[in-house]
């Protein structure tokens, strides 16, 4: 249960480094250092590649968290209770659901099965 809550926690303060980013008062470091950090959590591009067993997935778990917590440490407390503040609202509003964005997703998903499907007739 403890795991789940460090895990919830770590995702919130992705967002909340997020918010920090584009604050003001946050130093061109500690945006650089938020910027490296999520475009190394999204990168596909790992330090140990996922493929070697066990530690490819210890990259990533002990990695990360680290990598968060360091770039959480250069950014003012001020900055970062505001911004923790933004997300605690965000994630209290109820997601509004916008089906009009999946659409074009649909319609294109149609014209390549359609298409498949002329193309064994």
């Amino acid at each position: 249960m403890q795991i789940k809550k460090w895990a919830k926690k770590i995702k919130s303060e992705i967002s909340v480094l997020v918010l920090a980013s584009k604050h003001v008062d946050t130093s061109w470091y500690a945006k650089g250092a938020i910027l490296f950090t999520i475009g190394y959590a999204l990168s596909p591009i790992d330090l140990i590649p996922d493929f070697i067993p066990v530690l490819g997935y210890l990259d990533d778990v002990i990695l990360l968290p680290l990598m968060i917590t360091g770039c959480i440490h250069l950014i003012p407390d001020a900055v970062m209770n505001e911004c923790r503040k933004k997300v605690q609202n965000l994630e209290a509003e109820p997601v509004k659901k916008q089906w009009v964005y999946g659409i074009p997703i649909l319609l294109i998903w149609g014209l390549i099965i359609w298409k498949v499907i002329q193309f064994f007739k």
